[in-house]
């Protein structure tokens, strides 16, 4: 008899909210990671968890909304059973309104998120004028209540924590038991893309930044492209850039001290606020830029978890169910184009 029901492969944030889910419903698991807990992109700084825009509605803009309502509940249960803090609260997010056409689709996806966020969140266009809040043309704003936040490094540690508390055993090497779940980043992409004969997704690399300033209780912020969020232990993050081609994959350069000065430009509280950690690292895109979820074809008793491309938190607690349906009992509603075919 196996001592072990799950084998995981992989210590971010699919791999352990997996291995999570699965202990919680009296698996045994192993999680096995050479580079340890959160090594990869998972072990960043942003933690923005943010929603799809509230219009052309489709099933991944579905299944993350219902992971996002799920994230609260999912999140207090894991710092719970670890005793540690994944720094998660919903305090939503503001973006500036840029010209009239803008504006006018503001207003346009309030009236839609009432109906497809089901009451669950709003997005409203509100005046600007406070204190924190990127600058805006047109001096409107959108807030939207259902955005998040959590700190990615801090949250990798609980839960794995949890895992532990539940009887689960991380390691850096061991041998696979049970049904095994490759969960491994891009470089697990690669390793598909090749085992299959064609690009099935690749690494994008990401900078980032923490800054000393503390507004723990506010919205982060998003302009022009940059993420700004305040997290819970008195940091900001800023970030990020997404790079293609890259040979340094843990190295930052330039291109982030140019995050950062936009974000300065975009927002004034940061003006003078020193940087405190620079932070890089890759994360894993899918060809179809959806998670890749499912059985691995032609590998029995084998799945896949992957291609969490800047919205792996925001989904895990989603990709955590059902997932842990398929390697537990066979099956899972996983999205059509979540499914590992679509993406061969």
């Amino acid at each position: 008899m196996a001592r072990i029901d799950v084998t995981v492969h992989g210590a971010g944030i699919f791999g352990l909210s997996i291995a999570h889910a699965c202990a919680a419903r009296g698996a045994r698991v192993r999680v096995i990671d050479p580079h340890g807990i959160g090594a990869g992109s998972s072990g960043g700084i942003v933690g923005a968890l943010a929603p799809h825009t509230p219009e052309n509605w489709n099933e991944k803009k579905q299944f993350q909304f219902d992971s996002l309502r799920m994230a609260e509940a999912f999140w207090r249960g894991v710092d719970a059973l670890s005793g540690l803090s994944s720094g998660y609260a919903r305090l939503g997010r503001v973006q500036p309104v840029a010209d009239a056409r803008a504006l006018e689709m503001a207003h346009a996806r309030a009236v839609t998120a009432g109906d497809l966020w089901q009451g669950h969140a709003t997005w409203d266009v509100i005046a600007a004028g406070g204190d924190w809040e990127p600058a805006s043309p047109t001096g409107w704003l959108i807030r939207d209540t259902l955005t998040a936040r959590l700190h990615p490094r801090q949250a990798c540690d609980s839960l794995a924590a949890a895992i532990v508390a539940q009887g689960g055993e991380i390691t850096q090497d061991g041998a696979d038991e049970g049904a095994v779940v490759w969960a491994t980043g891009w470089q697990g992409l690669a390793a598909l893309s090749e085992a299959f004969g064609k690009t099935v997704g690749a690494g994008v690399k990401g900078q980032a930044a923490l800054l000393a300033l503390d507004r723990r209780g506010q919205p982060q912020l998003f302009a022009d492209g940059v993420h700004i969020v305040p997290h819970a232990d008195g940091t900001t993050a800023v970030g990020s850039t997404s790079e293609r081609e890259f040979t340094a994959p843990a190295s930052t350069d330039a291109q982030l001290d140019d995050v950062v000065a936009k974000a300065r430009m975009l927002c004034p509280a940061l003006a003078d606020v020193p940087v405190i950690a620079r932070w890089a690292g890759v994360r894993p895109r899918a060809r179809t830029r959806a998670p890749i979820l499912g059985a691995w074809p032609g590998r029995p008793g084998h799945l896949i978890a992957n291609g969490g491309f800047k919205i792996g938190f925001g989904m895990a607690p989603k990709v955590a169910e059902v997932m842990a349906d398929m390697v537990l009992d066979g099956h899972g509603a996983i999205p059509e184009g979540f499914r590992v075919e679509a993406n061969l």
